[in-house]
């Protein structure tokens, strides 16, 4: 089969599409022909080594796809062949990463994928879902009638943030940096949208609550706009970092006064049991048309490297895949 194999650390060009063995499901798992594979920062991130997170050299990159069982390991009952599928995860990472023609999945690292979503939407499930789920609902703990900003909201997670926290009744405001974005936030329901490149967006904001404030903040670029939020907090209010790419100044004092919190997140820290009740939830809402990713853009499996620039440019739309 077709992969992309990284043999060192470095720029997008490290990536190189090879001719390798194909994977064997064993006991446990299931071997997935993948159709499309998730592009998330954290890809690039592991690429270029500067954040402690690379597999042992060489290796195979992603962890989100989605395609068809082509093959089903001794012990795994619920799936079959034939079956599609997104999955959230592969079973070694490394060899059988998701930039690739096929991977080895636990057979709880996939779920069924609606006939409704095509495999670039399935694609785009697996990690930009359930971090926004988590952010929301296991971090936040966010209630009915709350709302929310969704801080840099067109991307992946900021999509998913939007539909999942519009789903579960809470008054939601975006931010995008382009007309196309704010018009995408619009379309997956958020209810206020304001640009971010605008001198003026904080106070539009905050006269958006009639001064209250918001409730909870799931913030996309901490090292930029930390700061700002813990202004637009509510009472009690809470911030959840989902990413950053660098150090932030603060000021404490914005926090004391709301009773507010800044709340971290990572996915590798969700238990299995937890991991499954967000894709419980998530299939549900997949399988009745509420949640619908949003694909932005397609590359081909050999252009692996113009996907991660992509996904690192300002101006997020949508999810980034590639198609095997």
């Amino acid at each position: 089969m077709k992969a992309i194999r990284v043999h060192e650390t470095g720029g997008p060009e490290v990536m190189k599409l090879e001719e390798v063995a194909d994977p064997i499901a064993g006991a446990g798992e299931v071997l997935v022909r993948v159709r499309a594979a998730g592009v998330n920062p954290v890809d690039t991130y592991m690429r270029s080594g500067t954040q402690g997170r690379t597999p042992a050299l060489p290796y195979t990159p992603g962890t989100d796809g989605a395609g068809i069982i082509e093959a089903v390991g001794p012990g795994v009952d619920g799936v079959a062949c034939g079956d599609r599928v997104y999955f959230s995860g592969t079973a070694s990472m490394g060899y059988t990463g998701a930039y690739a023609e096929k991977a080895v999945c636990r057979a709880n690292q996939v779920h069924g994928l609606a006939a409704s979503l095509s495999f670039g939407q399935g694609a785009a499930v697996g990690v930009p879902y359930a971090t926004a789920h988590r952010a929301l609902f296991g971090r936040a703990q966010s209630r009915p009638g709350e709302t929310v900003l969704v801080h840099g909201g067109s991307g992946g997670v900021g999509v998913a943030a939007i539909q999942l926290a519009r789903a579960h009744g809470m008054t939601v405001y975006a931010t995008a940096g382009t007309g196309r974005g704010l018009a995408l936030e619009t379309a997956q329901g958020a209810t206020r949208v304001f640009d971010h490149t605008s001198p003026s967006y904080l106070a539009e904001i905050f006269s958006a609550t009639s001064g209250r404030g918001v409730d909870v903040i799931i913030e996309m670029l901490a090292n930029i706009n930390l700061d700002k939020d813990l202004g637009l907090l509510a009472l009690r209010g809470r911030v959840v970092v989902v990413g950053s790419r660098g150090r932030v100044d603060i000021d404490p004092r914005q926090t004391m006064g709301r009773d507010a919190a800044v709340l971290g997140m990572t996915l590798g820290n969700v238990p299995p049991p937890e991991m499954a009740q967000i894709h419980a939830d998530l299939a549900a809402g997949l399988g009745d048309g509420t949640l619908t990713p949003a694909v932005g853009r397609e590359f081909p499996l050999h252009q692996a490297p113009d996907a991660h620039r992509a996904v690192m440019e300002p101006g997020a739309f949508g999810k980034i895949v590639l198609v095997a």
